[in-house]
Order: structure tokens, then C-alpha cells, then sequence
């Protein structure tokens, strides 16, 4: 008990937050469903079985949300059964001490509630058309809940493939290989394949929180040293989470979809390319969509460059700062991370040949050289 005290109190604030939350939530829960008797769960539940719909109050119920709108927050740090919860008591802390030493605690916290409060919203108007399409509001409203930190889970993941893409995740003690940016694609097949299964809930929640993560971190991130918000690079544009085959069919549909959402004012239109050097003119799609693009004269280049340097300087001073734990960490049944943590019990991280262990986060809208010296260079379009 002592020790697991004192690694709680070891983790940085914002972190140590969200894992009281979690155990909080979590223990209120069990706490109030074990004061139920199994007959009368049985009586109230009837062959719905899910005992989460008991407590609206807690967990996110969609035809309820109106009267207890806080639930949009609070169900996501809400397990409802043993497994889940060791999973999310695993990751969540060795995620979020991660992301809060690159971004801050106030970025991580503004991304955990962006992430989980929009993919709610978006799980409750599924199930609001759910339930008029097929004229079930007993089962899309009332009949379902949604909890757990699975939209977050993908949300980290997602989080780690715009910092560390190319680093490699051992599974069972390097049996499988995997690199960081085939993770969540990974658990949303996984997620599509439950809810075919009938299992809607709580795992449609991955995709959505897979869509809101990136759609944050592409437009709404805020960047230190940078008059931009949101990460340009082209590694991390919308179509690189497709297959090849598909790619560019998806880009050309991502960049209507942005020049659309640039002309009716949802999304500010990007100006400065600050990668290519070149300015956005048109329907404010790069490549895909139609957009034309002019040099930009060698003082806006300058400045480009200048504002590169200072979120990579900027960047350097926050990774520079003294560890709060040792350099490996041991994860899950036993394997060790050798430069960062990974979500999931079993699994180890380590550097793939095209990043080594000192590889620099990839900035938002700059260039990051890896190891080998390898530069990333932004995209020009969504």
C-alpha cells in the first residue's frame, strides 16, 4: 500500500487528477451497485442485464442526458467491470504522465475533455437516429449506456502517432511487432468488429474518439512559440490512417471536406504553408481539391523558418527537464519501456530503425529529425 501511494503522489498533477477520477468513479459505482440486491436487479434490470442503467446520474444514458448533462463527463471515468478497470488504471496514468511532460497539464486536461465530451455528444445524436430510424426509443434511449475510457484509450494512441509514429511496440515479450502509428487503427477494427457484433455500447465510442482526437490535434491544439494552432505535417494527414490502395481517394475526399468547412467559416483557412514555403489561395485545400499555390517571397520564408526554431527549442527545453522516473518502467506482465510508455499490460516500446531512442517529438507544423537524421516535413492539406 505504501508504494502504490507513493507513485500516485509521484505523478504529475493533471495526471494524478484524472487517475483519482477514475478510481473514484469507478469505486462509487461499485459501491452503489453491490447495494442492490441480485433479485432486485433482476426485478428492475429485466433481460437488460446491463446494471449500469440504474444509475443515469453516473453513467451517460442518451435519452437522460438532458437532466443530468454531466454525465457527458464523469461516465467516461466510470468502469463497470474488473478488466476494464485494470486496463484503464494501467494506461491512463502511464499516457497521461507522458503527454503532460510534452504538452503541459493545461493541454493534456483541454484534450481529455475535448476528446471524451465530444465523442459522448456525438455516441448520444447515433443513438437519437438510432432510435428513429428504427423506431426503438426503449433500446437506443433508455436501454443502453455508454462509460469507460475507451474513446480516450484511442485518443492517446492517436496523441503518440503524431509524437512518436515510427517507435516499435513489442507484444509478449517481442513476439509481435508493431509500429506506434498502427495502434488505432488496430483498436477501431477491433471496435467495428464488436459493434457488428451487437455490442454498440460502450465500443463505438472508440471511433468516435479516434475521429475527435485527430480532428483536435490536426486543427485545435495550441503550439508554443507559434502563431498556428493544430499540427500541418503530412504524416499526420487524414488519409495516412487508410490503407495505400485507398489513400488518395480519401485525401481527395478530406480535402472537399476541408475547403467546405474553410468557406463556410468552420475551419479557418491554414494562409502560410510554413513547410512548403508557399501560400494557400483558392478553396484553401493543398494537393487534393483544386487549390493553387504561389512561392512565398524569401522574408515570409524567413519567417517560417524562424517560428520553426522556436517550437523546437521550445520544444527541446520541456524534454530536457529531469525525469520523474527512471528510464525503464516496467509495464503490465513484466516487459519494460525503453523510451516511452505504452497502453496495454504486456507491451514494451522501443526504438525502430527509423527513429532511435533520442528521436524528437515531431512539432506541430515543423520538422523533426530522428536519429538517423531523417526529416518529417509537413503537408499542405488535411
Amino acid at each position: 500500500m505504501p508504494t502504490i501511494l507513493n507513485s500516485a503522489l509521484s505523478l504529475p498533477p493533471a495526471t494524478r487528477t484524472l487517475t483519482i477520477a477514475l478510481v473514484s468513479c469507478t469505486l462509487l459505482f461499485t459501491l452503489l451497485r453491490l447495494s442492490v440486491s441480485p433479485k432486485d436487479l433482476k426485478t428492475l434490470l429485466g433481460a437488460t442485464g446491463d446494471s449500469s442503467l440504474l444509475f443515469p446520474w453516473l453513467v451517460l444514458v442518451p435519452g437522460n442526458v438532458l437532466y443530468a448533462p454531466w454525465t457527458l463527463l464523469v461516465s467516461s471515468f466510470v468502469e463497470v467491470n474488473l478488466i476494464e478497470f485494470l486496463i484503464s488504471i494501467l494506461t491512463l496514468p502511464l499516457a497521461a504522465r507522458y503527454l503532460e511532460r510534452v504538452w503541459g497539464a493545461a493541454e493534456l486536461l483541454k484534450f481529455v475533455a475535448a476528446v471524451v465530451v465530444v465523442s459522448n455528444v456525438i455516441a448520444v445524436f447515433v443513438n437519437i437516429i438510432e432510435s428513429i430510424a428504427l423506431g426503438d426509443r426503449a433500446l437506443f434511449l433508455y436501454g443502453m449506456s455508454y462509460h469507460g475510457l475507451s474513446a480516450l484509450q484511442v485518443g492517446f494512441l492517436v496523441a503518440f502517432t503524431q509524437l512518436i509514429p515510427e517507435h516499435q511496440v513489442q507484444v509478449f515479450g517481442g513476439l509481435f511487432h508493431m509500429r506506434v502509428k498502427s495502434l488505432p487503427m488496430l483498436y477501431v477494427t477491433f471496435s467495428n468488429i464488436v459493434c457488428v457484433l451487437g455490442y454498440q455500447s460502450p465500443y463505438i465510442l472508440v471511433q468516435f474518439g479516434w475521429l475527435v482526437s485527430w480532428f483536435y490535434l490536426r486543427f485545435f491544439k495550441y503550439n508554443d512559440g507559434v502563431d498556428f494552432r493544430g499540427d500541418r505535417s503530412e504524416t499526420f494527414a487524414f488519409h495516412n490512417w487508410f490503407p495505400p490502395l485507398i489513400q488518395k481517394y480519401v485525401q481527395r475526399l478530406a480535402g472537399f471536406a476541408f475547403s467546405l468547412a474553410v468557406r463556410f467559416k468552420v475551419l479557418p483557412s491554414w494562409g502560410i504553408d510554413v513547410e512548403s514555403g508557399s501560400s494557400v489561395l483558392g478553396n484553401g485545400v493543398t494537393g487534393a481539391g483544386g487549390a493553387s499555390y504561389t512561392p512565398v517571397p524569401g522574408g515570409q520564408r524567413a519567417e517560417a523558418e524562424r517560428r520553426r526554431q522556436l517550437a523546437l527549442e521550445a520544444l527541446d527545453r520541456r524534454m530536457a527537464a529531469p525525469p520523474t522516473t527512471p528510464a525503464s518502467t516496467v509495464l503490465g506482465g513484466g516487459a519494460t519501456s525503453s523510451t516511452s510508455p505504452v497502453l496495454g499490460s504486456g507491451l514494451t516500446m522501443s526504438s525502430s530503425s527509423g527513429a532511435g531512442a533520442g528521436a524528437r517529438p515531431t512539432t506541430p507544423g515543423g520538422d523533426a529529425k530522428d536519429a538517423a537524421g531523417v526529416t518529417a516535413t509537413g503537408d499542405k492539406a488535411t
